[in-house]
């Protein structure tokens, strides 16, 4: 995908809709000193770009008993592509796992799981994970609190 040119209008509807993805748009075009009709016209132009991807409600994790974050590093016995593919699928499947980012040194992949308590995540890490055959070992980490989350990325980087 190319780069898309952003201005600070752009940027400045960014940062908002990052914010309050629900925010109206002549609330918006205040917010980003533009017109409503400026502001719809550009946010079309992001979302066709694929600068802008879907709308979604964020979940308080807790709020629905799934508050322990699980970070779980995993070695691969073997690194070909098919059996990469086949793992990264495998993964996928599993609803507990929020993000899973293939990893540069001495750990193949860094996963983020969400459940409900440590029995949870041990039923997803012996029942799931580790039956795996491409899995080689894993070391699991389990956050004590979170200091920072945000979904929000910085806008303020030219190009």
């Amino acid at each position: 995908m190319e780069d898309f040119n952003l201005d600070h209008v752009d940027r400045a509807i960014l940062r908002v809709l990052q914010e309050e993805g629900d925010i109206a748009q002549a609330a918006l075009a205040e917010k980003v000193g533009a017109s409503p009709a400026s502001c719809w016209r550009r946010i079309k132009a992001l979302e066709s770009a694929g600068v802008l991807g879907r709308t979604v409600r964020l979940v308080d994790p807790d709020k629905i008993g799934k508050g322990l974050n699980v970070f779980c590093q995993v070695k691969m016995k073997t690194h070909d592509p098919a059996t990469r593919r086949d793992f990264e699928q495998f993964i996928a499947s599993y609803r507990e796992v929020l993000e899973c980012y293939s990893m540069s040194g001495e750990w193949d992949y860094l996963i983020r799981a969400v459940v409900a308590d440590v029995r949870e995540y041990e039923g997803l890490l012996m029942r799931g994970i580790l039956t795996h055959e491409a899995v080689l070992s894993s070391s699991s980490h389990f956050s004590l609190k979170c200091v920072k989350y945000t979904t929000a990325l910085p806008t303020n980087v030219t190009r």
